[in-house]
């Protein structure tokens, strides 16, 4: 039979097999041989969706440098911030699956995933986890004369006065939101959730004494300790961080709380799988240059890479443990 015999001749050329074999051969992979070939033959763009400046689109600009030396295409940042990210996760979602678009996203899309609100995408359906890229640590922060010196004074007196305490957020069902409510089952406290309109409102009324403690990211939370208006009571993550590492954990402190930042890279459902195989290779080589290293470490987090599959197992086992938080937490985003 012809497919028999096709498979016993020799590794001719799609053109060739396209000439003389056109009512027989496999033309879409041809054509998705010829694609990776050429791929990447124009430059590629990377949505972030989160404004300028933040720690994401330092990540994104970061490994945007060194991917462009790995592919031999630069690849342009779209910063399309807006909805919670929904608006630069949804223009990802409905890209062509041709390998010319990223997504660089983290905790917050999961979120919105976990919380059942009404989305234009479906994050699991719709996108392609190519690998995680970045894990940071939480730091548990008072007030520079806070009457807490340690993680045990304020969870001491969290427990003989329940709801006195009064933690700051970026707002509803925001990771630091998630986290510090986390950190309370953790502790066996109840505090006052005081959400705000982002990261920098909280971080000016902890320093004012507004609110008695806010659970931020590395890259807000140390050099603002480093400055001496906050004082770092717990590091949330399993290890003590080399850029505080007189700081405990706070599992270390009784409290077994792990939460912390993570960020990772997708692209469009359905691109051809040599085209996700040199994206991922040109990921891996970027995450182990020391330019990278250096840079993540300088926000107090590491380079974090993996498969495709260990980050879907990551991502469907995120959305089930917030799902079941928000629902106990009656948290709702609209």
């Amino acid at each position: 039979m012809m497919p028999a015999q096709i498979t016993r001749m020799p590794a001719y050329s799609c053109a060739f097999v396209f000439a003389t074999l056109a009512a027989v051969a496999p033309l879409p992979l041809c054509l998705g041989q010829a694609h990776a070939q050429n791929y990447p033959a124009r430059p590629i763009r990377l949505i972030i969706p989160f404004a300028p400046g933040g720690a994401a689109d330092i990540l994104g600009r970061t490994m945007a440098q060194e991917m462009t030396r790995a592919l031999g295409q630069p690849l342009v940042i779209v910063n399309k911030d807006g909805a919670g990210t929904v608006i630069g996760v949804d223009t990802a979602a409905k890209s062509a699956p041709d390998g010319y678009t990223l997504l660089l996203s983290g905790d917050a899309a999961v979120i919105n995933t976990a919380s059942g609100r009404k989305l234009p995408y479906d994050l699991l359906r719709d996108l392609a986890p190519l690998s995680l890229v970045y894990s940071g640590a939480q730091i548990l922060l008072v007030q520079k004369d806070s009457r807490f010196n340690s993680l045990q004074d304020l969870v001491q007196y969290a427990k003989a006065n329940p709801d006195r305490l009064k933690y700051g957020s970026s707002g509803v069902g925001t990771s630091i939101h998630l986290s510090s409510e986390i950190f309370n089952r953790a502790a066996g406290i109840k505090t006052l959730h005081v959400p705000y309109k982002g990261v920098a409102p909280a971080m000016n009324d902890l320093a004012g004494g507004h609110v008695d403690f806010v659970i931020a990211g590395t890259s807000v939370a140390i050099p603002g300790t480093r400055n001496g208006l906050y004082r770092a009571l717990a590091i949330m993550s399993r290890q003590r961080s080399p850029l505080l590492p007189q700081v405990p954990t706070a599992t270390e402190q009784g409290a077994p709380a792990e939460t912390g930042a993570w960020y990772g890279l997708f692209l469009p459902a359905g691109a051809p799988p040599a085209v996700v195989n040199k994206l991922h290779a040109a990921v891996a080589a970027a995450l182990a240059s020391s330019e990278v290293i250096e840079r993540f470490r300088s926000l107090g987090g590491e380079p974090m890479s993996s498969s495709q599959a260990e980050f879907a197992s990551y991502l469907r086992a995120q959305i089930q443990k917030l799902s079941a938080l928000m629902r106990e937490l009656n948290i709702k985003l609209e």
